[in-house]
């Protein structure tokens, strides 16, 4: 029957029926109804709502807001220890947690902004979120509620408090035949299951936590099955079970590769005590640095190997994740993505490559009132914006072709120059003609743009107009407004078939003179403040400009761990491998970095997750804005494992009393929920419940404080899932973002040092990913089958020395700021292996300096006749030939759990000495330059050029650049030592021959690791510049005519003593 909500409560439940399994709903002890949800009302009976909070979600099945422990239930999970009567729990209270505050504290900031600086009665907003935020209270100010699920057309359906301490009735709720069958017969068999498992119990529950089958793996790491009940009623409901698994590497690849680490390291400290207590007599100075650069490498090998001690695998369940989020014929309750692709120069950065990246982005295979795209233009360039408006009339037709005949790749031109067979499992008649079509636009649509192109390569004296007549905003790059242009609605633009089309948003920040823009870090903070604004939804995915989508489903991929009920509280990113196209066979300079991707990766995965790697990444938008993951509450005794790989956080006395009183009020929190620190920007209005203007308006200006002075902007960051005010009109959202973007915003606030991408240096990525591990969150390496994203690689040499010298010059800027891996972030929760690692990224620069001088000895040694080994014994020769041995064998297994390729395994070993005797190097000096004078170098975009010269027509390209002079002087130094060591044991007979073996191999060693970079200077005409050459002959010689000078490799002629002998001896 239905009931007025100004009544009193019922003392009966006729007409109330479980929606679950038809059972009567039933009375509480006090003889009031059964009101399993305080939100929506929805019908469930004890039996079934035990049954929810034990084994479930612990969360309403219609309105998915988490349960509440009603009077003479048991404690489950998280609940246990908890002091609070269920008395409390069961009456309807306003939450004292800063969880349940902060939908209500958003709502009623946003309200106040509205309704005070804007002097008009604008009630809170409606937030489009598409679900309701778990533990939320529709206690809004003006009545105003909220879209999604719960129905609020009234204001009578309002929560209030009232009646005495009484429970008001909640809202009407919804029929089960509305949105999800939940009175289905497999429901009803588990939890009849489940009644009778509960009546065999004998002993009564008194842990309600499972325990993983990851655990006792070692590390206890979170897993996406973790905390779940295995049983066999759940088991058998696929819509249940995890979305993804984690794989370990079997035993009988990765225990070999473990041991022969282990024995390696035992032979190197072996073979360094025999170094360090054995010096060469006649080659002090040889011998001290050899053994100085010795000890580096071993550090160094040290720092990079272990990080690899745990790798795994995952696999996703994408048909898992479509039954439980994105069932046929309804409303999809898959999360809302912004996607970020950021560019510069469209001179360097072809506006062609940008638009198929965009292509492939709208066409994803992902509901498109989910998927938001916004391009960074930080070069205010018109051409950029002109690009964009043909690429979104283009998408109409484009989009809808794709998803009709679901092909691969959903980026035109890779599409379409596919040398493989495009009929292949097309079944329907009309493809070939409309892939036909479709090809001819598409050249029409790259003849426009190429047009776009060569028109903008000269600059009118004048500046650029627009087609209005007006003058293009950005004519001066470096002083201009802000611009957002948004050319793709949900609302707007529709496909050729009607459908609608993602959003697609341009957005160029304003520049002005004398202040700071931090490059592309400050570039993406942007797009982080525009799109929380306009769309914010909960997860981002940046993309640089050349990589394009290359698996449509990729998203879903992603999802598979963020909106996993466990394990995705805990992730801050997804991170997707690199992979390129373009690049020669043979990978000459390693570009495909194949090691790094497939093995380095993989095994920071099994610790605390891969680093950031600055594209292909699935973001958690509340990681971005600096809040802690949620606090597992852990039942298990630390081994030796755990604390090499797990928390590395050491409570300490003083600091129990704070925990445990943070642990009193948030022990009845859901544990899926994440745990905003908002004491950290709250202060002076904990415990005051916001109900005063006062409090309220502490809180906004803390809020503001930490992120800026946007009350819209504030007031998203603390909506857990997504969505925008729906009261606000498009013009007001877009006058809000183009205020965020403004140059001033991010003064005197948390932005780059604590919140977005982190400025300081031009690898934000590795920085952004660190600060978000020390804060205790993990990260996921998702590799499926199909790469999810390809891009472009530089296969130039002189370009490919350049980029790594971006990436190590970053490094070195990390290693010498307070964020430096060394001494940074000891009170968080990073892992100890995961601080390997990033040690291990911040400080391989540094081994250039012992790299080189490490190239140069043997041919210091074949020139002057002495050598950094004295004589060797027999067991000495052992050491070293299993020191050779078990490097070997650790790159072959290596190799074989990997899957990587021998061939790829040694360019990676070329190019770690060409990179490091060039590219580290010089990278070490200009940071040293930046830290003790000063002085700043720029930034220099990789060019992402199509190769339209033919076949790696840019490889054979020859690009003067210093970083060339080093390597080559190395070659030239080295092939004079040989010269001249075979001359001299040609000369001096059948005994010199012998010890001039060990440094002939030393000085192969180094040839053969630089003959890559030998055949990149010859090029396809075997020409090499005349200023390399002249350049690397001056050096080589003057290094060769002072050491001839200084110690001749001819011997000497001494005459007799004449003070022994006398004169006539």
């Amino acid at each position: 029957m239905e009931v007025d909500g100004e009544k009193g409560p019922v003392k009966h439940s006729g007409g109330q029926v479980c929606q679950i399994c038809g059972d009567s709903v039933g009375t509480t002890v006090d003889g009031d109804l059964f009101v399993a949800c305080d939100v929506c009302g929805f019908p469930v009976c004890r039996p079934c709502y035990e049954y929810e909070r034990k084994d479930g979600n612990q969360s309403c099945p219609q309105c998915k807001t988490k349960y509440k422990r009603h009077k003479g239930s048991p404690p489950v999970r998280q609940e246990e220890g908890d002091d609070g009567d269920a008395d409390d729990v069961s009456d309807f209270n306003y939450p004292t947690s800063h969880q349940d505050q902060k939908p209500k504290i958003a709502e009623r900031m946003l309200g106040w902004h509205m309704g005070h600086e804007q002097g008009e009665d604008v009630g809170a907003p409606k937030y489009d979120s598409g679900e309701i935020p778990r533990n939320h209270i529709p206690l809004l100010t003006h009545s105003q509620g909220l879209s999604g699920e719960l129905p609020m057309s009234s204001p009578d359906h309002m929560m209030s408090p009232g009646g005495g301490g009484k429970r008001v009735h909640p809202l009407p709720y919804r029929s089960p035949n509305s949105s999800r069958e939940f009175g289905n017969v497999a429901w009803k068999e588990r939890v009849d299951g489940w009644k009778m498992k509960q009546e065999k119990n004998v002993v009564p529950m008194t842990n309600g936590t499972s325990h993983a089958p990851s655990e006792g793996r070692g590390g206890g790491d979170i897993d996406a099955t973790t905390d779940y009940n295995m049983d066999d009623a759940l088991l058998n409901d696929e819509a249940r079970q995890p979305l993804s698994r984690k794989v370990s590497v079997p035993s009988s690849r990765i225990n070999p590769y473990r041991m022969v680490i282990v024995l390696r390291l035992v032979i190197l400290c072996i073979f360094l005590h025999y170094r360090i207590t054995n010096p060469v007599t006649n080659a002090i100075p040889l011998w001290l640095l050899s053994v100085i650069c010795e000890i580096w490498f071993a550090i160094s090998w040290i720092l990079d190997q272990f990080p690899k001690w745990f790798p795994v695998n995952r696999e996703t369940y994408l048909d898992r994740l479509s039954i439980r989020y994105d069932r046929e014929g309804e409303p999809s309750e898959l999360a809302a993505v912004d996607i970020f692709v950021s560019t510069v120069d469209p001179l360097k950065e072809p506006p062609l490559v940008t638009a198929n990246t965009v292509l492939s982005i709208l066409a994803v295979d992902y509901p498109v009132d989910k998927v938001s795209c916004y391009v960074s233009d930080d070069g205010a360039a018109m051409l950029t914006f002109e690009a964009l408006a043909e690429t979104s009339e283009f998408a109409r037709k484009w989009v809808p072709f794709c998803k009709k005949y679901i092909i691969e790749p959903r980026a035109p031109e890779w599409y379409f120059s596919q040398k493989i067979d495009y009929l292949k499992d097309k079944v329907q008649p009309s493809f070939v003609k409309d892939r036909r079509a479709m090809k001819r636009e598409y050249e029409e649509f790259k003849v426009r743009i190429n047009g776009l192109v060569a028109k903008a390569q000269k600059v009118p004296d004048e500046g650029w107009i627009m087609q209005d007549g007006t003058p293009w905003p950005g004519n001066n790059t470096r002083d201009h407004p802000g611009m957002i242009q948004v050319f793709l609605g949900h609302s707007g633009g529709l496909d050729t078939e009607g459908n609608e089309l993602p959003r697609l948003v341009y957005v160029s920040r304003e520049k002005r003179p004398g202040f700071q823009h931090h490059k592309k870090a400050g570039a993406m903070n942007a797009l982080v403040r525009v799109s929380a604004v306009l769309t914010n939804g909960p997860f981002m995915l940046n993309l640089d400009c050349d990589h394009y989508i290359n698996n449509s489903k990729a998203l879903r991929e992603a999802m598979c761990f963020l909106m996993d009920p466990n394990l995705g509280k805990q992730v801050c990113y997804v991170q997707f491998p690199q992979r390129f196209d373009g690049i020669d066979r043979n990978d000459r300079y390693a570009n495909r970095n194949t090691v790094f991707f497939d093995i380095n990766l993989r095994g920071l995965d099994g610790i605390q997750g891969p680093v950031y790697v600055g594209t292909g990444c699935v973001f958690n938008r509340t990681a971005l804005y600096g809040y802690e993951p949620p606090i597992k509450n852990k039942h298990k005794k630390k081994g030796f494992f755990s604390l090499c790989c797990g928390d590395s956080r050491k409570k300490n006395s003083k600091s129990s009393k704070k925990s445990s009183e943070k642990k009193k009020s948030s022990k009845h929190v859901d544990n899926t929920v994440p745990i905003f620190n908002l004491e950290d920007i709250e202060e002076g209005v904990e415990g005051a419940g916001f109900d005063d203007e006062k409090s309220l308006l502490m809180s906004q200006m803390s809020l503001e404080k930490r992120f800026g002075q946007s009350a819209v902007f504030v007031a998203s960051t603390l909506m857990e899932n997504g969505g925008v005010p729906q009261s606000a009109t498009p013009e007001s959202l877009l006058k809000e973002a183009i205020h965020v973007i403004s140059c001033g915003y991010e003064d005197k606030t948390d932005w780059g040092s604590e919140i977005g991408w982190i400025y300081g240096s031009v690898t934000e990525d590795i920085l952004t990913g660190f600060k978000m591990h020390a804060r205790g969150w993990k990260s996921i390496y998702c590799m499926p089958k199909r790469p999810a994203f390809k891009g472009s690689a530089p296969i130039n040499l002189s370009d490919r020395l350049n980029q790594v010298l971006r990436w190590a010059l970053g490094s070195v800027e990390i290693l010498f700021s307070r964020h430096c891996p060394i001494w940074y972030g000891y009170g968080g929760r990073l892992k100890f292996l995961e601080r390997f690692a990033y040690i291990n990224t911040t400080i391989y620069p540094l081994t250039s300096l012992p790299l080189l001088l490490y190239c140069t000895l043997p041919a210091i040694c074949l020139l002057t006749g002495k050598f950094i080994i004295p004589q060797i014994s027999n067991i000495a020769s052992i050491w070293f030939i299993s020191l050779f041995l078990s490097i070997f064998a650790t790159g072959i297994l290596e190799m074989r759990w990997s899957g990587v390729g021998i061939d790829e395994w040694w360019r990676n070993e070329q190019f770690w000495v060409i990179g490091g005797v060039s590219a580290h190097l010089f990278a070490v000096f200009q940071g040293l330059l930046k830290v003790l004078a000063g002085i700043d170098t720029n930034f220099t975009v990789t060019s992402k050029a199509s190769d339209e010269d033919g076949d790696f027509a840019e490889l054979y390209m020859f690009k003067w650049t210093t970083l060339l002079i080093p390597p080559t002087t190395l070659l030239i130094v080295n092939l004079v030592g040989v010269v001249a060591g075979i001359s001299y044991a040609i000369n001096s007979g059948y005994q010199s021959w012998g010890p001039l073996f060990g440094k002939l191999f030393f000085a192969f060693w180094v040839i053969v690791h630089l003959y890559p970079f030998l055949k990149g200077l010859m090029g396809r005409q075997n020409r090499t510049p005349t200023i390399v050459v002249v350049w690397s002959i001056l050096l080589a010689s003057i290094f060769s005519l002072l050491w001839v000078r200084v110690d001749p490799f001819t011997t000497r002629v001494t005459g007799p003593d004449v003070l022994q002998c006398g004169i006539n001896c």
